[in-house]
């Protein structure tokens, strides 16, 4: 008789997946969030802090959509193998020479890493589940990496004050090799699917289709509530009098609300409760309103903004990638996956920028509203449409 409380050999499979999606999100803010932190190896300069951010994510943008290609020519599990070692290297070698210029080759090296084994760990969770339990699959990985989101600051800081940089990065590095051998010892080898011959038209005519272009601008503007809501609700906060508990509870408030989303929606989308593109417009709307809060006076406005946008990035991050395993080829997951991934970047570095330029020539308040009509229009706009096509009786 099997033992029910046993984990079946798809959960066993799926675990050192998730615990990939921890390590790229866990990497991407532990360092980031610390950088400026007051250490003997801290940054100093806000130039030179500017550039070794953007290099991790500027990394992410011009390499996801080449090792997703990669992936589906080799298989993801070779890269996803290669990439958490890579990532492993990259960090141990700060570990090694303990110098701040090679913090610029560590955090580039960990960038190009996790542009090879984010995308390949998303194409393997499509692959390894069937198409009715990819909404569950997608929301437990996106918990997971919400989770390494949300703990990265706070364990990085610990790490840093405890033993500065160096601490930091020789735990990632240990962190990165022991899911390298997990994944080795629990992830099946997934041979690369027979592909047709693709031209440059017919690569440019996928990624303008509607069933890639509506799911992966839904995660980017997720991507951008999110970003703009942690990077903005504290100054928000701050003008209000808010101490900086108070606003930091809020923006663990808004990942904590992110990550208890996201298994639930998935669960939903797979019951047939939901559908993947009822869900992100639902979800968009959801993170508008959010924004919207965020201009009410007070805590009570950052505290709304901050639920409102976890609910709706938690709902679209699950139902996006769903939608896209779904329309995809399996032979060509690597690369979709790889693509949404840059939109997902865009939208982070996007949303930011485009709320501290309306701040910058407004005020805050008119960013937040300009980032909410945005991403308000589409779903208006296709409710508008679906109103007019109804047949009048």
């Amino acid at each position: 008789m099997t033992n029910p409380a046993a984990p079946s050999t798809a959960a066993r499979e799926m675990w050192p997946l998730y615990a990939a999606g921890f390590t790229t999100a866990f990497g991407a803010h532990a360092v980031a969030a610390n950088l400026g932190a007051f250490s003997d190896d801290a940054v100093k300069s806000l130039l030179t802090l500017g550039f070794l951010l953007a290099l991790y994510d500027g990394a992410e943008v011009l390499l996801k959509p080449v090792f997703g290609t990669i992936a589906d020519r080799i298989g993801a599990r070779p890269v996803l193998l290669a990439g958490l070692v890579g990532f492993a290297v990259a960090s141990g070698l700060y570990v090694v020479a303990d110098s701040p210029g090679w913090l610029w080759v560590a955090r580039l090296g960990q960038g190009a890493a996790a542009s090879a084994f984010s995308p390949s760990a998303s194409a393997l969770v499509a692959r390894l589940n069937p198409a009715a339990k990819h909404g569950r699959a997608f929301g437990s990985y996106g918990f997971y990496k919400s989770i390494g989101y949300t703990l990265g600051p706070l364990l990085g800081g610990g790490l840093v004050w405890l033993g500065g940089f160096r601490l930091l990065f020789a735990v990632m590095t240990v962190l990165a090799l022991a899911v390298a051998g997990w994944a080795l010892l629990a992830v099946p080898a997934v041979p690369p699917l027979p592909r047709t011959r693709q031209t440059v038209i017919d690569l440019a005519r996928r990624v303008t289709d509607p069933l890639f272009l509506r799911p992966t601008a839904a995660l980017a503007g997720a991507t951008a509530a999110l970003s703009v809501g942690v990077g903005f609700l504290p100054v928000t906060g701050a003008a209000a009098g808010l101490g900086t508990v108070a606003t930091g509870a809020a923006v663990s408030v808004l990942a904590a609300t992110a990550a208890l989303v996201q298994p639930r929606a998935g669960r939903a989308l797979d019951a047939g409760r939901i559908t993947a593109r009822g869900g992100l417009t639902v979800g968009l709307l959801i993170a508008a309103t959010g924004l919207g809060c965020a201009t009410l006076p007070g805590i009570v406005g950052v505290l709304l903004a901050a639920v409102l946008i976890g609910i709706g990035t938690g709902l679209i991050t699950p139902l996006g990638f769903a939608a896209l395993a779904a329309s995809t080829p399996p032979a060509r997951l690597g690369q979709t996956m790889g693509t949404a991934e840059l939109g997902r970047e865009l939208g982070d570095a996007g949303g930011p920028l485009l709320v501290a330029g309306v701040a910058t020539a407004a005020t805050l308040t008119y960013g937040y509203a300009a980032l909410a009509i945005v991403l308000a229009a589409g779903p208006v706009l296709s409710l508008v449409l679906a109103f007019a096509r109804r047949p009048r009786v």
